[in-house]
């Protein structure tokens, strides 16, 4: 029995066991921004709360591309600030990084050679490695949602848990998306500059397009081709995810996987 329970998932388990001192500096990030933002709300909440001086203070259009429209409210400050912004930011680089390194990183070094030759197949390693990446942001969105429920009180942000749950998940949807992107990429290419590049090209695209489609109703039509927009455009903290954009992030990242596992499979990888 112990033998079995050992060959379950071999190299996801490698792959958490190896990083879980680069996961805990990751966490430590993602708490180090909710600690210093949500926190300040409270400062700024009531009668005087100074928000709309804030806004106005900014050059125009930046308000409405930063997403600081509703920032009086407490779903729309950590939405702003966290959720949509330095999370985003951070959840992006996250999967960027950890993507590009888990196959095409591998490939690059010789090593995946190495596994391949323990008869470990293809598939196995496209699911396993794509696995142990989706664990660590899962973990990281786990994290963020129980430390803005633990400020929640404190902070006068008083959202609901459940919302709190729902907009977490979608962060972890648009970082899963990225690094399905740069997990594709990379076991086609084997280069982990060309899977860095698409991961993040993937998440910036669609905070870009995000942006433009918020400066003017003639342009509102390129939110539907933003991923950002789908996730955050129905103000999940407000009123909870959106179950049909939530299905389709975590449809196109399976089909990206998916077509990279297939051509990661008949490629020569010694080459």
């Amino acid at each position: 029995m112990r033998t079995s329970q050992r060959t379950i998932l071999p190299l996801t388990r490698r792959n958490l066991a190896d990083s879980w001192r680069g996961l805990l500096g990751w966490t430590a990030g993602v708490a180090g921004a909710i600690f210093l933002y949500v926190p300040l709300y409270s400062s700024f909440s009531g009668d005087n709360a100074g928000f709309d001086e804030i806004i106005n203070s900014l050059p125009e259009g930046l308000a409405s591309t930063l997403g600081f429209e509703d920032l009086a409210s407490g779903a729309g400050y950590v939405q702003a600030t966290y959720l949509g912004l330095i999370g985003f930011v951070l959840f992006t680089i996250a999967a960027t990084l950890w993507s590009s390194a888990a196959i095409a990183g591998d490939e690059e070094s010789g090593s995946l050679e190495l596994t391949l030759a323990h008869g470990v197949s293809r598939v196995q390693i496209m699911v396993e490695r794509s696995l142990g990446v989706i664990v660590r942001l899962a973990w990281l969105a786990v994290v963020s949602a129980l430390l803005i429920l633990a400020l929640n009180d404190s902070s006068g942000i008083e959202l609901e848990p459940i919302n709190v749950i729902g907009g977490c998940l979608t962060l972890l949807a648009l970082g899963v998306l990225a690094a399905s992107v740069g997990l594709a990429v990379g076991a086609i290419t084997g280069r982990r500059t060309y899977a860095s590049a698409a991961a993040a090209a993937i998440s910036l695209l669609g905070y870009v397009l995000n942006s433009l489609g918020n400066q003017s109703a003639d342009v509102e039509w390129l939110h539907a081709l933003s991923p950002y927009y789908w996730a955050f455009g129905d103000s999940p903290l407000s009123n909870g995810a959106d179950g049909g954009a939530l299905a389709l992030l975590f449809g196109i990242s399976a089909l990206a996987l998916a077509i990279g596992g297939f051509v990661f499979n008949r490629r020569d990888v010694s080459a």
